[in-house]
Parts: structure tokens; sequence; C-alpha cells
């Protein structure tokens, strides 16, 4: 079952009241989509986005929530295709739901044997498997150091380059084991391999799906759609994509235009990481609009 991170934390920072209407910019399966709207009943609308056709389907249709299947790169358009003109809130929940990990199929896990895909969007043609397979190798030496900052990044490209001279690294168990050969065991133990592990294929994901350019686009249009005192909540999981939002949120407030609410970010307290592990690495920070556009 999946488990909304930080929900408590999202529902303080976001401050919904009734009647008000929000944007999920990461539906997901809907869990702080449901609870924010006990909060603006009775009838408070939120307009639910997700890039990912097939979660949307996973939705139970539910009263005054609108599904809207699209890209938050294009947050103001989709948002006035729906009649969201202004709104009181906007929430960014930037990890990938429980279904998507364990179930989907897309190779977003190395514990079970799936095709190297990691794409969330049908509108997305460029796989990890390509990545892996194709791009040379100083390409993916950026990759695992920018958006995996692995520090044997160099160690792990020189054995897929070995390896896929010899034949395709096409699934995700093929990658790990790559991964283990340029980190063994005897030195490191299991755990530390399936953190490098988590690291690589994160940053494999985030550039198959253009995830740290949508999120700087989506980000900027958030005050042209946020009533005077919206607020805007973004829940990451990577360090780059917290300091994206670290240094908006600092340029917005110098601007006039935004208040601060989290002087740090929000992380998951150890009962909450106790039930949901996932929620180890999650970061929240929140911003009141106050400024005119």
């Amino acid at each position: 079952m999946h488990k909304s991170v930080l929900l408590n934390e999202v529902i303080e920072y976001l401050s919904p009241n009734a009647n008000q209407n929000f944007i999920d910019c990461t539906v997901g399966e809907a869990g702080h989509s449901l609870a924010i709207l006990e909060k603006i009943k009775p009838n408070g609308k939120i307009l639910g986005i997700d890039v990912d056709a097939e979660s949307l389907k996973r939705i139970k249709t539910k009263e005054r929530l609108i599904l809207a299947r699209g890209n938050f790169k294009d947050l103001k358009k989709i948002a006035e295709e729906n009649n969201f003109h202004k709104v009181d809130g906007i929430l960014f929940d930037l990890g990938l739901s429980s279904w998507q990990i364990d179930e989907s199929g897309r190779g977003f896990t190395f514990k079970k044997d799936e095709p190297l895909s990691m794409i969330l969007s049908s509108d997305q043609v460029v796989t990890a498997q390509e990545i892996i397979n194709t791009w040379p190798e100083e390409s993916l030496l950026e990759i695992f150091k920018k958006y995996g900052e692995e520090r044997f990044a160099r160690k792990i490209v020189q054995k897929i380059i070995q390896q896929r001279g010899l034949s395709p690294i096409k699934t995700t168990l093929q990658l790990l084991e790559v991964i283990k050969r340029s980190v063994p065991f005897s030195r490191f133990g299991r755990g530390r391999v399936e953190r490098v592990a988590a690291r690589i294929f994160q940053a494999l994901r985030i550039v198959v799906n253009d995830e740290t350019e949508n999120l700087e686009h989506g980000l900027e249009q958030t005050l042209q759609i946020l009533n005077q005192g919206g607020r805007v909540v973004v829940i990451s999981f990577h360090s780059l994509e917290d300091r994206i939002v670290k240094w908006f949120f600092k340029e917005k407030e110098q601007e006039g235009k935004i208040r601060i609410l989290t002087e740090k970010p929000i992380t998951a307290g150890e009962a909450e990481i106790i039930v949901n592990p996932r929620s180890r690495s999650a970061k929240l920070r929140a911003a009141m609009f106050i400024g005119e556009i």
C-alpha cells in the first residue's frame, strides 16, 4: 500500500481551509489529495496532475478531484484548461509512487528483473537502456556525477562500456551486476552496494524524464496561478532537486514575491521512517506568495 510521505506536514504548510482550491502537480495515488479534500469541504476542489497515464487510471473517481494527464512543466496551461485560474496552494511530491516502483515493470527498481525503461510518460522516447548502451562514456560519467553524486561513477562507467562491448545491458539486474563488479561486496558490503545502485538508478530516471528541467519550469509558473497568500509546498528526494527549490525560493523572496515558511527543509521523524522507509530521504520546503507578478 502506498504511504504518502510527510502527510501531516503537507497539511500543516498548505494550510487548506473550507472551499479553497488546490493543485497537486504529482497526484500519484492521490494520498495527499484525498487528505486535502477533507479539509476543503464542502466545495473546494483539487486539480490532480500526473505525467503517468497509468497512475491516473488507478485513482478511483472522487468528487471534487479533477484529474489531468500532463507534465507540470506546463502547469499554467493545464490549470487554465481546467478552469483553475487562481488557487490557494500547489503541491509537488517529486518521488515515485509505490506502484510505479514495485509493480509498473518499467525498471525503476533493481530488486526485480525488469526492462531498463524508466519512462514515466509515453511522450518520452529515450529509455534508460538506450542511454546505458549508446551514450558516450563522458556523458554517462556526467550523469552519474551530476545526478547521482556517485564517487564510484568512473569505475561504474568503465564497467558499463566494457560490458556493452560484449553484449547489450537490457535489464535492471544486468545493470546491477555491472555495479556490483564496480563496487565489490568484499570491500563495502551489500548495503553499500545497494545505496550506490539506488543513486545510479535515480540518476538515470532523472535524465530519462528531464526531471530537473521540468521542476524549474513548473516552479516558475506557480507564482502566476497562486492567490495572494497562496502556498507552494515541494517534497524532494534528491539533493539536486532540493537545491533547485531552495534557490528558487531564495531568489523569489529577495524579489519580494514570496515569504519562505521553512527556514530549513522539513524531514520525516523516526516513527514515519520506521513505517515508510522511503520517507528517509524526503525534504519538504514551503513558501507563501505575497507579491504581484
